[in-house]
């Protein structure tokens, strides 16, 4: 990536952290890349393409900087520890703030809404594979859709930190309300095998009411 373009790409994010998607313009960009408004149009095409390619490539950055704490992962309880750093360091740079002020403006442009959905779908991937890992010994394995537990944990994530902006102290309840539910996953996990049937077989009943 050109030094421009990469320039074009840090000042669409800096526009959207400090005006949000409604205020982003070509001229907000360049005033945050420290470039003449034009190279937006020169380089991209139009401010919406810019957008779709900030938000591909910051995600892409994010996703891979926890990557590796993420491949470490084994239970339940090691993918939320993962999850409060990735909420606390995400938190002080606006990371999510930005995917969510994307799926904001997504909502009227099916354009963005593309682009947005692709990136949303880097941590849903990331996060499935760990939870096939985690879940692969578990009683719970074959009742629980992976797909969809990894798109749940990945939306609330993004509204985790935006509930924060307005209730810090709930949002630390609910993180910790999802540690104790990790905490009865490893006790169902530790049943023996005639207790482990035995719950499998009552989910199963109570899932096909």
């Amino acid at each position: 990536m050109s030094d421009t373009r990469r320039k074009l790409i840090d000042g669409a994010v800096e526009a959207i952290r400090t005006v949000g998607i409604s205020g982003v313009s070509a001229r907000s960009i360049a005033a945050a890349a420290g470039v003449n408004q034009a190279l937006v149009f020169y380089h991209f095409g139009s401010v919406h393409e810019l957008l779709g390619a900030a938000c591909m490539t910051h995600t892409k950055a994010s996703v891979e900087l926890f990557q590796p704490a993420l491949d470490k992962v084994t239970t339940l309880k090691q993918l939320l520890a993962v999850g409060r750093d990735m909420h606390t360091r995400q938190s002080q740079t606006f990371n999510v703030t930005i995917l969510a002020q994307l799926l904001a403006g997504s909502r009227t442009d099916a354009g963005l809404a593309e682009t947005t959905r692709a990136a949303l779908q880097l941590w849903i991937d990331a996060i499935e594979q760990v939870l096939i890992r985690v879940l692969a010994t578990s009683p719970a394995k074959d009742l629980v859709d992976t797909k969809g537990l990894a798109s749940a944990v990945s939306a609330a994530f993004i509204g985790l930190e935006l509930y924060e902006g307005i209730d810090p102290d709930g949002a630390t309840h609910a993180l910790d309300t999802l540690d104790q539910l990790a905490v009865l996953v490893e006790v169902v996990d530790d049943l023996g095998p005639i207790a482990r049937r035995a719950f499998r077989a009552k989910v199963k009943r109570v899932a096909d009411r």
